[in-house]
């Protein structure tokens, strides 16, 4: 069955120019905040994680690691991405890790171990990058303009737009925008007007998407004048208070919300994660580099309020919600009814279990949850939400939890035994739901 990978962090140039890679590490290895934190974890040295160890002392340190990794998802991963892409059945030890490494790299300089090829190798069909505002999108243009079967699509990103928390970073930030946009940002009219061309060049580019990181939704009460006064001392680099930070973010993320239900876009919204908390290496090797967690913040009452506004003016869009503390799946699962509508199956998705979620008992936990309290049957399924070529048997790893759970459920005697009536909805949650919903066409 095709996939259709909705949300990943795929470098789209790897892709455009149809790259080959000269070993497994730098097609496995590189960007992987999982491999990474268990190693640390394994008293593994840096440098072989993201430092300048040789590629080869690299994965040789990831084959020692992974005996000491049975139980956490990476094991599975592992070995199942290697029997998919390679057909290599060794288990991963030091022992078979120069027999792997060497079998492995050698297949990925053939011309069918491609970056395309990979993809086709698993029978993707649609993929949505991760991509900024200001971002060029040259590389998808050059894939669509080479005819490459697989559709390869932007997803709008607009989180370093209201980042104002560095007003340095911020600011060089906006000079960027308004460099790409062709409009002087002088306030914050301005501002959105950038924004807004760039939202439609997105469009125009097949973007059907929109993503926002949070740690929770924001929805600070504000005036169209107090934005103007804040974005005049954000541009003059004048510290904000807490409230004009809030006010901000509110603002900007309800012009996204806007944004995105004029295009007919779906927006994705990933709340609950705590970043960058070790400040050491923060400082030492910047973010994004393994030292993220599960944050608690008190997700329903933004989030409804959020999601409430939007509805009051008849201005949501169809939406997403992945959460990434477990104790906040209830909330989401109910959440999801208050804001259906009648117009679409599913227009409020429940998201599949999303980072430290994306494993076998956070999907069963998700799937459970959606399942009790809404209609597991319109669920658009699983994503990667990877940097890694090699991640696709992920969506096979889904698919066995999925069949799992509702062959136990006939067992039991709780559903019926009809292979007919669950092998369609197994389709549908693989697959078909998420075509239909995103309506890539």
């Amino acid at each position: 069955m095709p996939i259709i990978d909705y949300h990943c962090h795929l470098i789209p140039q790897q892709i455009g120019d149809d790259i080959q890679f000269d070993n497994l590490t730098q097609a496995w290895l590189y960007g992987d905040h999982y491999k990474w934190r268990a190693m640390r974890s394994n008293g593994i040295d840096e440098r072989y994680c993201t430092g300048s160890a040789p590629d080869f002392d690299k994965f040789e340190k990831w084959a020692e690691t992974v005996p000491m990794t049975i139980r956490n998802p990476l094991y599975h991963w592992t070995h199942l991405e290697l029997r998919r892409y390679f057909g290599i059945k060794e288990i991963v030890n030091s022992g078979s890790a120069k027999k792997i490494y060497e079998k492995a790299s050698a297949l990925l300089q053939t011309k069918e171990y491609s970056a395309r090829g990979l993809m086709k190798m698993m029978n993707v069909e649609v993929v949505c990058t991760t991509d900024d505002p200001v971002d060029s999108l040259e590389y998808h243009r050059k894939i669509k303009e080479e005819g490459f079967e697989i559709r390869v699509l932007p997803a709008w990103r607009p989180d370093k737009a209201m980042a104002i928390d560095d007003l340095t970073s911020y600011n060089k930030y906006i000079d960027k925008l308004s460099e790409v946009s062709g409009i002087e940002i002088r306030d914050y009219n301005s501002l959105l007007e950038a924004l807004r061309k760039r939202h439609n060049f997105f469009h125009s580019e097949d973007c059907r998407l929109s993503d926002h990181g949070l740690e929770n939704f924001f929805v600070e009460s504000f005036t169209r004048n107090e934005i103007n006064r804040i974005f005049e001392k954000v541009r003059c680099k004048k510290s904000l208070d807490v409230f004009e930070n809030l006010k901000f973010k509110s603002a900007m993320l309800y012009e996204f919300a806007i944004m995105d239900h004029e295009k007919g876009w779906t927006q994705q919204f990933h709340a609950g994660a705590m970043r960058n908390n070790n400040t050491r290496m923060m400082r030492k090797l910047g973010p994004d580099t393994g030292f993220d967690s599960i944050g608690d913040y008190p997700l329903a009452v933004p989030m409804s309020r959020f999601l409430d506004k939007l509805d009051t003016d008849n201005r949501l869009a169809k939406t997403i919600l992945y959460n990434l503390n477990p104790a906040d799946n209830e909330v989401l699962a109910t959440m999801l009814g208050n804001f259906q509508d009648g117009s679409i199956p599913g227009k409020i998705q429940f998201g599949s279990g999303w980072w430290f979620l994306d494993q076998k008992d956070g999907m069963e936990r998700q799937l459970n949850t959606l399942s009790r309290l809404g209609l597991l049957s319109r669920f658009v399924g699983m994503l990667t939400d990877s940097r890694s070529l090699l991640s696709y048997p992920r969506h096979e790893y889904f698919r066995r939890i999925l069949c799992n759970l509702l062959g136990n459920d006939v067992e039991n005697g709780e559903i019926p035994n009809d292979l007919e009536l669950l092998g369609k909805m197994v389709e549908n949650i693989s697959y078909f739901n998420a075509r239909d919903y995103f309506n890539f066409e």
